[in-house]
C-alpha cells in the first residue's frame, strides 16, 4: 500500500481513537473505550509501516500536526468547543507547515 495511504489511515484512526477517548468518560463505558485502544492500534500499526518508506521526523510532522487540525475540528462540531482566533491562526499555521514540508522539501520522501 502506498505510504501516504497508510499515513492517511493512520490520522483518521487517531483522530477517530482521540474521539472515542472524549466518548468513553475515564475508560468506564466499553463501546468508546474499545474503539479507543482498537484506534490508536491500527494508528500505530500503520505509522510503522510508514516509517519504513518516509523519513520519521517527517512522518510525525504531518501525523502530529493534521490529527491537531483534524481532532481540533471534532472537537468543535462534536462537542461544542470553542477555537478562538490564536487556536485558527495557529492550527492555520501547522497547515502551512506541513504543505510546506510536502511541496518543498526533499526529505518528506516523495
Amino acid at each position: 500500500m502506498h505510504p501516504y495511504l497508510l499515513l492517511g489511515i493512520s490520522i483518521l484512526a487517531e483522530v477517530i481513537a482521540t474521539s472515542a477517548l472524549k466518548s468513553s468518560a475515564g475508560l468506564t463505558r466499553l463501546g468508546p473505550s474499545l474503539l479507543s485502544v482498537l484506534g490508536y492500534g491500527l494508528a500505530f500499526f500503520c505509522l510503522s509501516r510508514v516509517m519504513s518508506h518516509i523519513p520519521t521526523g517527517v512522518v510525525y510532522a504531518i501525523w502530529s500536526g493534521l490529527g491537531i487540525v483534524l481532532i481540533s475540528l471534532v472537537g468543535w462540531l462534536m462537542y461544542g468547543q470553542k477555537l478562538d482566533a490564536a487556536a485558527m491562526a495557529g492550527m492555520a499555521l501547522i497547515v502551512v507547515g506541513v504543505l510546506v514540508i510536502q511541496l518543498f522539501s526533499r526529505a518528506s520522501g516523495h
